[in-house]
């Protein structure tokens, strides 16, 4: 497949089977993570790949009762939790480069999940300082972000996207060629 049939492919799953993710399967997507582009080429995230299920259901503390994202970490057969290094990373001109090569790094991780034919789900609301003290994460690293990886229970259709006449300027804001 292309990249733009993978970009299309892809989506937010919050069902697994419980089958489990082959070796090389998930070698490959945190190879992918490791090759993502950085600030300065400083590479600063690290990932946790979490399995057993006593871990994953303490991690399901840091999220609110309510919050959907709980029931997705535990039906899946492993979680990604997405950790960076500040001081391995550089804030210029008020832009915070750690979050977008984390970003980046994670996003590599989920487009070669979706083209292993695994699913994902980007999830960011839940409480730091639990996944911090569960995971046995050190203060001056950052808890980002986590998602469920496995293989999809269900199929999702696409969700709506913005037309590219709606978010493209050419050479200036709100100019346009129409």
């Amino acid at each position: 497949m292309d990249f733009l049939e993978l970009a299309q492919k892809r989506r937010s799953l919050r069902s697994y089977k419980p089958d489990p993710v082959e070796q090389e399967k998930l070698e490959y997507v945190l190879e992918c993570a490791r090759l993502a582009p950085s600030w300065k080429n400083l590479q600063c995230w690290r990932f946790i790949v979490v399995e057993g299920e006593a871990q994953k259901q303490a991690l399901t503390t840091a999220y609110a009762e309510t919050n959907p994202g709980r029931k997705a970490l535990l039906q899946a057969p492993l979680i990604i939790v997405l950790c960076a290094v500040p001081t391995e990373s550089e804030v210029y001109e008020g832009k915070d480069y750690m979050m977008l090569d984390a970003g980046l790094a994670m996003e590599h991780l989920i487009l070669a999940a979706a083209e292993q034919g695994l699913g994902t789900c980007w999830q960011g609301l839940f409480s730091e300082e639990k996944v911090r003290e569960i995971l046995k994460v050190p203060e001056n690293v950052r808890v980002l972000a986590m998602t469920p990886l496995g293989y999809p229970a269900e199929e999702r259709n696409p969700r709506p996207r913005k037309e590219l006449s709606q978010i493209i300027f050419k050479g200036s804001w709100g100019s346009s060629d129409s």
